[in-house]
């Protein structure tokens, strides 16, 4: 899959929180950054690394927001990587606008990092 295929994928798997579809997107080793993760998990210096963090991570994420909802305003790619740009909805909360990147390689997330104020 070329790494825009696999973005449109991302977000639709993540705005059903479909965390199989989710994970089968990336590599059983991925290494995924986030800010958020950073404040809430300290320990990890924001880090998570393999399947199971990130199933653990999005569980969570998942099982504490159920209104999580991302609106895709850009996507940008090549053939290794996509920007992707979007809002994040939660009910209650503000909207946060974020930047996230995705590394592809052999059809899967080899990592991801996210960007936001």
């Amino acid at each position: 899959m070329s790494p825009l295929t696999i973005a449109h994928e991302w977000f639709a798997a993540f705005n059903t929180h479909d965390l199989e579809a989710l994970l089968s997107l990336y590599a059983d080793d991925a290494e995924h950054y986030s800010p958020k993760l950073k404040v809430r998990r300290p320990e990890t210096e924001g880090w998570v690394r393999g399947k199971a963090a990130l199933r653990d991570w999005w569980r969570d994420a998942f099982d504490r927001l159920p209104s999580l909802h991302y609106e895709v305003v850009k996507l940008t790619g090549d053939a290794e990587q996509v920007f992707m740009e979007y809002i994040r909805h939660v009910e209650g909360e503000e909207d946060l606008r974020v930047g996230e990147v995705l590394e592809v390689r052999d059809g899967v997330i080899m990592a991801s990092r996210v960007y936001h104020g």
